[in-house]
Parts: C-alpha cells; sequence; structure tokens
C-alpha cells in the first residue's frame, strides 16, 4: 500500500480526499499547515477526519510567514472578507498568492523524512482558484521536487490531485459513497461558530450540495440555497 502525505485542511475537498485515499488503499499521514489563516478551527475537522480515519495528523505552524502575507482576507485582519456569491476573474481579496506552493513544500520536507510514496493536495477543476492551484503548477512543482531530492526521497514519490478532474458538487457525490460526516467538515472563510453562509466558500458549499442532489445538513448563520441560480 503506498505511504501517503496528504494535505488536508479540515475543508470538504480534502476531507473527502483522504476518505478517497484510505478506500484506495493508501497509508496516510495527514498534515495540516497553519499559515496565519483566520479560518483556523479548519484544523480541529481535520483532526476529527484523523481520528475517524485511525491515522496520524500534523499541524506545522507557520503562522510567522502568514504575517507577512498582507493584503488577503484570509491571513490580514485589516482585510474583510467579502459577501459574495463568487469571484469575478482576476484578481481575488480571498486568495492567499502561492499558499500551495507553501504547503506542498512543507509536506515534501515530510514526505521525503518518511521515506513516503505520495504527497496528495486537494485542489479541483475551479475556473477562480488561485495560479498555484492547477495541474500545470502541480506538474511543475513535482518536476522541482524530483531534482530537488533526488538522492534523498522514495525513489517513486509523487504528487497526487485525485480530486483535480472534479467539479465541487462531484467531490460531494463522491463524499457520499464514501460516507463523510459533512458536518465533520469546514468550509467558512470567516471561521466563526457556525459556517456565515454569505462569504464565497459558504456559497460554493450549498451550491455543490444542491447540484449533487444531496441535502446539506450545514448549519449556516444565513443560508442563500434558496437564491442559488
Amino acid at each position: 500500500m503506498p505511504k501517503t502525505v496528504a494535505i488536508v485542511s479540515g475543508g470538504l475537498d480534502s476531507v473527502t480526499m483522504a476518505y478517497h485515499l484510505q478506500a484506495q488503499g493508501h497509508t496516510l499521514r495527514l498534515l495540516s499547515v497553519n499559515y496565519g489563516q483566520r479560518h483556523l478551527i479548519e484544523h480541529e475537522f481535520a483532526e476529527k477526519a484523523a481520528r475517524t480515519l485511525g491515522v496520524p495528523h500534523d499541524v506545522v505552524d507557520l503562522s510567522p510567514v502568514g504575517k507577512l502575507m498582507h493584503g488577503s482576507s484570509l491571513t490580514d485582519p485589516d482585510v474583510d472578507v467579502p459577501d459574495q456569491k463568487r469571484e469575478s476573474p482576476g484578481e481575488s481579496p480571498n486568495v492567499v498568492p502561492n499558499r500551495n506552493a507553501l504547503l506542498l513544500s512543507v509536506a515534501f520536507a515530510v514526505a521525503v523524512a518518511e521515506k513516503a510514496e505520495a504527497v496528495a493536495i486537494g485542489v479541483i477543476d475551479d475556473a477562480q482558484a488561485a495560479p498555484d492551484a492547477n495541474t500545470a503548477f502541480l506538474d511543475s512543482f513535482l518536476a522541482m521536487e524530483k531534482i530537488a531530492t533526488r538522492g534523498y526521497a522514495h525513489p517513486e514519490l509523487t504528487l497526487s490531485a485525485p480530486l483535480a478532474e472534479l467539479r465541487k458538487s462531484g467531490v460531494v457525490s463522491l463524499g457520499e459513497e464514501l460516507g463523510v460526516p459533512w458536518t465533520e467538515t469546514w468550509t467558512c472563510m470567516r471561521g466563526g461558530a457556525l459556517h456565515c453562509g454569505r462569504c464565497a466558500s459558504c456559497w460554493d458549499r450549498q451550491e455543490a450540495f444542491r447540484d449533487a442532489g444531496v441535502t446539506d445538513p450545514t448549519a449556516y448563520q444565513t443560508s442563500h440555497a434558496k437564491e442559488l441560480p
């Protein structure tokens, strides 16, 4: 069974990915990274997933780095999370530039030490995603890591993005098949006691459940389910 370091934030996508990988026979180690995100509550849900799956879970503290990443609503307390259904193409206040590069660098370092055969990340097919959340970036990152870790990593170390070809509704459908406990996943960018129901991520979550034909069990402060197109 392949040994895999899986980057799991506690979100709907990454938790579903973890369930999927275990069902495929992977021996998992879940990795979460504190990059100074305001919705750090998500890591509580990553820990829940790890306990349910019976696998190790580590949290890496890079919060000092997050303090240097100004301009994003996720890391900068002076930038509010906007209420919006979805973003227009182009620059978004909700993107942390280079975040996935940061997370993957940590994950590959752990994978080398663990002699793991794969690093996994739960990016999905989303035209509005950050520029480091697409297959072109992932292919290039893997090529760089093969050079950076040559002679030290497992000879077959690779980078997996098993959800990359799915829409978010497809992730929900897959999670339903796998029995993912949706109330044990976190999406909201604001990180309050409940999902706010107003930020772009909450809108996307509600829309994904609707499009998948699955009842959304999430408790929202404000639900926009009836307003979805």
